[in-house]
Formats: C-alpha cells, structure tokens, sequence
C-alpha cells in the first residue's frame, strides 16, 4: 500500500484521520461458545498478538478483562447480561438501534486518557451469513478488527481475510503488514495527523 491507501483505512466519516492501537496488554474473555469455540477464539488473539508483538495477559490490573467477546442469537439478550449496562452506558438504545439496522456484528471501544484502547467489546449476531463462516475465520476477523480503531467503513465492502489457492482462508498480506507497522514500538498509540499514514507506508515497505 503507498500512503494515500494506508491513510484510507483510519479516516473517519467525518474526513479526520484516527489511528488508535491497544496501549495495555490484551486481556479477552468470550461469551455464549461451546469450550472448543473459546479455543478458536483466544488462540485467533494468540496468533494476531504473536503478529504486531503485542502482548497479552490473564487480567487487566484495572478491568479483569478488557476484551468481550459476545455470541448471541439476538440483540435483546444483551439485556439480560448482568452489569453490562455498568459497562456500556445507553445498553437499551444501542441494543434498539441494532435491532432496527438489522445488524449481525458490532465492535464498542473506550479509550485511556492518552486516547490508546484500553477496553473493547465484540457483540455478534450468529444469523446466516456468520453461521457460514468457519468459527476459526470468523475469530480471526473479528480479532483483526479490535486490534486497531480502523475507519468507520474499513471492512464494508472487504474483509480482512483472503482465500488461498487450495481453499485455506488467511489474514490478506497486506493488512498483516498494516497490523504489524502500526505496533511499531517506535510509533504513538495514537495518530491523529494524516502524516502518520506515510510512517506506517514506509514501515510496510
């Protein structure tokens, strides 16, 4: 990627760039999967971890967990979680508006006072197009999509993941490398100007 399509990935609707990665250690938990699902899914973090450098841990000194990850059939059972409504103010009308999108994923982050990630939560809708999708490629999306704060459309219309000649599905080349320059130890946590878009370039080189 040169600059310009690097910088296409953290511009916002609004026209502002925004890059944000995780400024703690990764400390996941996941919710409403059988024990061999929650395998899949921790070793998909393990795996993009291992990528960037980053690291993880067992507990958050200040959350416990800073990552949830919640398999659910339907928006309203989010109501019924207990304390979530401690976590995530507004729970009734975030659940109604996604209700009404008709959505089958959702990504919340919250932020430390430097604007680093410092707590993210993953809300997925099992319907049909994600019941099709492998458990393991269906972690691996969704893991790349917590890593950094992307651009409001970053996945739309494309997905993270690529399709190999013998059927294997992997993490596309070229976000492996975006991932991997973005948590450069010599880069900020957070880049609001659109210059840092040619920083992560030279880096992918």
């Amino acid at each position: 990627m040169d600059a310009a399509t690097v910088e296409q990935w953290f511009t916002r609707a609004d026209g502002s760039y925004l890059c944000a990665r995780w400024g703690r250690p990764l400390s996941p938990v996941v919710f409403g999967v059988e024990d061999a699902t929650l395998s899949l899914v921790k070793g998909a973090f393990e795996a993009v971890c291992a990528l960037t450098g980053h690291k993880m841990a067992q507990t958050d000194p200040e959350l416990g967990a800073n990552v949830m990850v919640f398999f659910l059939r339907d928006w309203a059972d989010l109501r019924t979680v207990r304390d979530l409504d401690r976590l995530i103010e507004g729970l009734d009308g975030m659940v109604t508006r996604l209700q009404d999108a008709g959505a089958n994923q959702y990504r919340l982050f919250h932020f430390d006072t430097q604007g680093a990630i410092r707590a993210a939560f993953v809300f997925l809708r099992m319907d049909a197009a994600l019941d099709a999708m492998a458990a393991e490629d269906l972690a691996l999306a969704q893991v790349v999509q917590v890593m950094l704060l992307w651009s409001d459309s970053a996945f739309a219309d494309r997905s993270p993941l690529g399709q190999l000649g013998d059927g294997r599905v992997v993490l596309r080349p070229e976000i492996a490398a975006l991932l991997r320059a973005a948590y450069d130890p010599v880069l900020p946590d957070v880049a609001r100007d659109p210059s840092h878009a040619l920083r992560l370039a030279a880096r992918m080189g």
